[in-house]
């Protein structure tokens, strides 16, 4: 069994100036991506853009697909809030079974909202990811709440998230242009969510 690191203390906090750094970079590739599009932003134009040397972009986001990343970090982050603090259904004080479904419709909102930071977040040499770790487990947590008897493993709260993920980004047109099939696959939710409680 391979030993287990454990931090001492906690986390170190970032630097001052490299927290000015990345606000900047996140900053510039936000104005890069509304003006050229995501594929016209590569690591030397962002470099160039925001005045930074090349070495900081690379420390900074490693890849090309680590600058969309973090844009879609940040736009996670305020989804996130929504669902932690926002009004029910999404938010707190509304039944389980409510939430899910409206957190699967928000969810697919977001995706579509987001396809093109998404779709270039992707990076080519990695699989595509499935059940990022707060969806996963607020739908383990909503679960566990409606229908404790078959959330006790937490696959089931993984196939769902399945189908709100990664995957579905293959299905989905961009931005520009949203896929009618969006209805669909909130309304399959819906069904999906219903009959796994029911």
């Amino acid at each position: 069994m391979e030993p287990v690191a454990l931090p001492w203390g906690r986390p170190r906090e970032e630097r001052a100036d490299a927290a000015r750094n990345r606000a900047h970079l996140i900053d510039v590739a936000r104005q890069m991506v509304a003006e050229l599009g995501a594929d016209k932003v590569t690591m030397d134009g962002l470099a160039e853009r925001a005045g930074l040397g090349k070495g900081t972009v690379f420390r900074r986001f490693r890849t090309r697909a680590g600058i969309f990343l973090a844009l879609l970090d940040e736009e996670e982050k305020r989804f996130q809030d929504r669902v932690m603090t926002g009004a029910p259904p999404l938010g707190p004080g509304a039944p389980a079974v409510e939430r899910l479904v409206a957190f699967g419709r928000a969810r697919l909102e977001f995706l579509v909202e987001h396809t093109v930071l998404a779709r270039a977040a992707l990076d080519p040499g990695q699989p595509v990811p499935v059940g990022e770790s707060p969806s996963l487990f607020h739908v383990q947590m909503l679960l566990s709440e409606a229908r404790p008897e078959v959330a006790v493993s937490g696959a089931l709260a993984l196939q769902l998230v399945a189908a709100l993920e990664g995957p579905i980004l293959l299905y989905l047109r961009t931005a520009d242009a949203p896929s009618p099939v969006v209805h669909d696959l909130v309304a399959s939710w819906r069904v999906l969510v219903e009959r796994v409680c029911g």
